[in-house]
């Protein structure tokens, strides 16, 4: 089926002209403010936290296919102040930050006072969802599917992207989602979970690599679990950096658009080392390293990544 002709721009927009999402990520809140102080994180301020995604999106922006934004600290101030280039388009976030319920039941909840109708009326071309969801925590579960379809018929009535961003989690307290145990459940449980949400009709799946690689580094094994993904998906997928390291992101990445990835979503794997230093030596960072990093992840993006129109009869 098609999709609305607003949908299809939003895509042409948050892509380039191959058809590849090459997406940087500043709608951090918590995760930043750690960054930007690690020893008091609560001590930033809003004003430090909208200086820092400015300055990543005035420096590095202009090489990607669109930023995501949040609507607090960056997507009025992004263009208000002429931060943001315009032939770059942005997506905003749909979620708090922090998740409610303890470790094991994560739930997400939504930004008050902001929607799809809203981002689309400030120009931006797509919402994004970050979404805690396990396939088997029952009510829990249906609740996020819930939330995740609420998102998805405001991104239809307003005729605008939907990238849907589940992120599998443990809810047995006793295998954190860190641990090994877990990691040996995590390729099956993306699969199910992409099975799951397919019936929310996301635009886009934008999701974390299936396989653990602090625990699993076989390149067989990474691919098998992107081919399997890939088939399972009914919607163009991209991964997301998950505030992994460089190198093993830059890595993954080529295996995921080998198997008909996207492109990608890329925050923290780009631009942690930059986000504590002062001013000067940031801009230094973004010019030295940020740039070079995200260089390097749009060449491999631009090579191996399948167009979002493989799925998508535009």
């Amino acid at each position: 089926m098609q999709p609305p002709v607003g949908v299809v721009r939003s895509l042409q927009i948050a892509a380039s002209e191959r058809g590849i999402f090459k997406i940087l990520a500043v709608d951090h809140w918590e995760s930043m403010s750690a960054l930007i102080a690690p020893s008091a994180p609560d001590t930033v301020s809003p004003e430090q936290l909208t200086e820092l995604k400015l300055q990543i999106v005035r420096h590095v922006a202009g090489e990607t296919s669109a930023v995501i934004l949040d609507p607090v600290y960056s997507v009025a101030q992004a263009i208000r102040s002429d931060s943001l280039p315009r032939h770059v388009g942005f997506l905003t976030k749909a979620e708090q930050e922090q998740p409610q319920g303890p470790d094991h039941a994560r739930r997400t909840e939504l930004i008050g006072d902001w929607s799809a109708a809203k981002a689309k009326a400030a120009g931006a071309c797509g919402v994004k969802l970050f979404l805690y969801y396990h396939p088997h925590a029952g009510e829990l579960a249906t609740r996020q599917e819930t939330i995740a379809q609420r998102i998805a018929e405001q991104c239809t009535a307003a005729e605008i992207a939907f990238f849907l961003e589940p992120i599998v989690y443990s809810i047995d307290p006793s295998q954190p989602t860190n641990s090994p145990a877990f990691a040996r459940q995590r390729r099956q449980l993306t699969i199910e979970t992409v099975k799951r949400l397919a019936a929310v009709q996301p635009t886009v799946f934008k999701l974390q690599f299936p396989v653990d690689g602090a625990w699993e580094r076989a390149d067989s094994v990474w691919r098998e679990a992107c081919a399997e993904l890939d088939d399972a998906c009914n919607a163009p997928w991209a991964i997301l950096s998950a505030g992994d390291p460089f190198e093993l992101f830059k890595a993954q990445l080529q295996v995921a658009c080998e198997a008909g990835c996207s492109g990608f979503l890329a925050g923290r794997a780009l631009w942690r080392e930059a986000a504590p230093l002062k001013s000067e030596a940031r801009q230094a960072a973004l010019d030295e390293v940020v740039l070079p990093r995200l260089r390097e992840l749009n060449a491999i993006a631009d090579q191996h990544g399948k167009s979002w129109q493989a799925k998508i009869q535009s």
